[in-house]
């Protein structure tokens, strides 16, 4: 680091994103991305939109926003977007965040959670997953006042809590925030957004990078009561107002009418998902049960890191954690089915070398 770097961040860990080789070709099953494009409809908005870069965008984002109030069945003045939905996460940190209110979420989760708290100069407070790497509603349930982040799917886990859960969050914290960050809610899990309507404490976090197949565009949002909505807004005003381009506003609009498409892709993933976990059980791996786009999985025969390293010798890219829990384990997004059948085939190769498959 340079002379001039501020104390305030000289001890700072920046997160660590998926590996984003430009040197030769992969198979990418590491970031969670969509292995497909966006739709047609979100193609030809940015194309259209593209002649328009002169001007800045409406900061106010009013055609996505009412939009998405459109399809989420809530009112325009309950949305804010975002450039990815790690800005409106870091917004909400501040806005919501402090020695008052410290921050509560799993020691197993999404790794920019503590990022975004030691930037921000927040006390948080990690909470173990259970032996099974499942979150415990009731860890999250004490009087004190608090800030609790639960990512529902969990990531890297894949593990989902039912919507009554996240209710039992919500209600036992009338006087903290209670942020619910749904990146993954369409593979299969159920929205809290609905919960919005009924508690003023309630965020819902979303993302068009996963499902929509626009992780290039950044376009993530935040749901929960005007009071809240305004809140981010002021933080975000004070930060960036015109943080989200407009192609990428079009490109929401486009995408929240595709919904055919949206929805087509999404089943598509599912089905991949369940047949690449039966098949990975059926080699021997240990499959933690997954309502995300990936699968997070070990095997008795051979340690994670190792067959992440073999499978980058191979071409193939998966995602390693180095943490003490959960260092048996890969994380492998869900592709299309022939990349899952090209992972699986490798794997085989890769056990039967080990002299490992079941």
């Amino acid at each position: 680091m340079s002379r001039f770097f501020s104390d305030r961040y000289a001890s700072l860990v920046p997160y660590v994103p998926g590996e984003q080789p430009q040197d030769r070709r992969y198979l990418k099953l590491n970031t969670n991305e969509s292995p497909f494009p966006p739709s047609p409809g979100v193609l030809a908005a940015v194309a259209e939109e593209s002649g328009r870069l002169n001007l800045y965008s409406d900061p106010d984002a009013r055609a996505l926003r009412a939009k998405m109030a459109e399809t989420y069945g809530v009112t325009p003045d309950r949305v804010i977007l975002s450039n990815g939905s790690d800005e409106v996460l870091n917004f909400a940190f501040m806005a919501f965040s402090d020695e008052k209110r410290p921050l509560v979420f799993p020691d197993i989760t999404y790794g920019f959670y503590p990022v975004f708290a030691e930037l921000n100069r927040i006390p948080y407070t990690e909470i173990p997953v259970k032996e099974d790497l499942s979150v415990d509603p009731a860890d999250y349930c004490g009087k004190e006042k608090k800030t609790v982040v639960i990512a529902n799917p969990n990531a890297p886990t894949g593990r989902v809590l039912p919507l009554p859960a996240i209710e039992t969050v919500v209600s036992a914290n009338p006087d903290g925030v209670v942020i619910v960050d749904e990146a993954y809610i369409d593979f299969g899990g159920e929205s809290a957004i609905p919960l919005t309507d009924k508690y003023d404490n309630l965020l819902v976090v979303g993302t068009f990078s996963k499902s929509r197949s626009m992780a290039g565009a950044r376009l993530g949002f935040g749901i929960g009561c005007p009071d809240l909505i305004r809140d981010l807004n002021t933080v975000r005003n004070s930060v960036n107002p015109y943080n989200v381009n407009r192609m990428t506003l079009a490109a929401g609009v486009a995408a929240l009418d595709d919904a055919a498409y949206y929805r087509a892709n999404c089943e598509t993933i599912i089905q991949n998902r369940e047949k690449a976990a039966a098949e990975l059980t059926a080699l021997g791996f240990n499959v933690i049960p997954s309502k995300a786009n990936f699968l997070f999985a070990k095997h008795p025969a051979i340690g994670g890191k190792q067959l992440y390293l073999t499978l980058k010798e191979r071409g193939i890219l998966i995602r390693h954690f180095d943490k003490p829990r959960i260092r048996d384990y890969n994380r492998i997004t869900v592709g299309t089915k022939e990349q899952m059948e090209t992972l699986v085939s490798s794997i085989k190769q890769i056990l039967n070398e080990q002299g490992g498959q079941k």
